[in-house]
């Protein structure tokens, strides 16, 4: 593997300009590392996560985790959730196990490892550290009105893309 790959831009920074607010962890640390319990070989366990300071004409949210840094030309999905209701602040710590776990009418989009559900991390040993940025997008519809059974996690990204109104991240970091 190529240890000197140049690290890929900041996936975010290339969209449109939107509002921030904040996105919250009792298990992560903005600009630290992931504890192996939300790595895929340490457990695999969707992290706690709550959001706050989002436009009040919010209708509707979808979380997303994604690794920028995947040798893949387009990064690695891991985590898609849409149709999370605008009065749902918070996802509790292992809510990505299933759709059984996750809050009113949300529900898991198919993520790149083919599943419905968090995929934790797992860059391939030897190379550079990963980030996986935690992004929640307040939205001005209640649903996107997407099939997540068979929709890719891109095809999500692109359709809450003209319905996003601000956005929150959380950025950590993990190597093998």
């Amino acid at each position: 593997m190529d240890l000197t790959r140049p690290v890929a831009p900041d996936p975010y920074g290339l969209l449109p300009k939107v509002p921030s607010f904040t996105l919250q962890s009792a298990d992560l640390v903005d600009g630290k590392s992931m504890a192996p319990l939300h790595r895929a070989a340490g457990g695999n366990t969707s992290p706690q996560l709550s959001w706050h300071g989002f436009p009040p004409e919010t209708e509707g949210f979808l979380l997303n985790c994604f690794d920028p840094d995947a040798p893949t030309p387009a990064g690695f999905w891991h985590w898609t959730v849409v149709d999370i209701d605008s009065s749902m602040t918070s996802l509790d710590q292992g809510a990505g196990q299933s759709d059984l776990t996750l809050p009113g009418s949300a529900i898991h989009a198919r993520n790149d490892g083919n599943q419905f559900d968090y995929t934790g991390a797992a860059p391939p040993h030897g190379d550079h550290a990963h980030r996986y940025i935690f992004a929640v997008h307040a939205l001005d519809v209640p649903t996107l009105d997407l099939d997540p059974r068979s929709t890719t996690p891109t095809a999500v990204a692109f359709a809450a893309l003209f319905h996003t109104i601000a956005r929150a991240r959380l950025t950590v970091f993990a190597a093998e």
